[in-house]
């Protein structure tokens, strides 16, 4: 279900107010809405289709690894609300299910960061994604992120990069170097 705006905005505004400010200022009068339309944009990967996204390409392709590093990516934590940020390496071993255009990969990463996450989770969302529309021979996602909830609140500690790691099939035991 799309973001419902006006509740959005009302949420805004007694945010605004919960601060002591007047959400009716020049200065503020227009936030509400430039938050709630940010917040859609932010939770667009709710929405979008998985399986039209990851349509074999026509044509006989060469069984060969894909592999696409260095997706960037941003989230935010479910937890705080607070933006984490890093990049994936999302790549396949093409099997049953044919080879993807390139750009299906990152809408995959898109689709699982546009939403309320933890990267341990959203880890292996895209990880079951491959597996489940492409049932690939060999498959792995990689992600790193630096997380605001961490380095702005609590510990107060910035430059700490998190990665969480998944692999699986032909690559379980012998992992191409991107997933190392």
């Amino acid at each position: 279900m799309p973001l419902e705006q006006p509740q959005a905005e009302a949420a805004i505004r007694a945010l605004l107010l919960s601060f002591g400010l007047d959400p009716d200022s020049p200065e503020l009068a227009e936030t509400p809405a430039r938050v709630a339309g940010f917040w859609a944009e932010r939770t667009a990967g709710y929405h979008m289709d998985l399986a039209a996204e990851l349509q074999a390409l026509p044509g006989e392709l060469a069984p060969v690894p894909v592999i696409l590093e260095r997706i960037p990516f941003v989230s935010t934590c479910e937890h705080h609300l607070a933006p984490f940020e890093g990049h994936a390496t999302v790549g396949y071993l093409p099997g049953a299910g044919g080879t993807v255009g390139l750009s299906k990969l990152v809408r995959v990463v898109q689709a699982f960061a546009w939403r309320l996450q933890v990267q341990e989770r959203m880890t292996r969302q895209i990880f079951d994604a491959l597996e489940r529309h492409l049932k690939p021979a060999a498959w792995g996602v990689k992600l790193t992120a630096q997380h605001t909830c961490m380095s702005h609140r609590g510990v107060k500690t910035p430059d700490v990069p998190v990665t969480t790691l998944l692999v699986a099939g032909a690559w379980e035991q012998d992992p191409p170097a991107a997933f190392r």
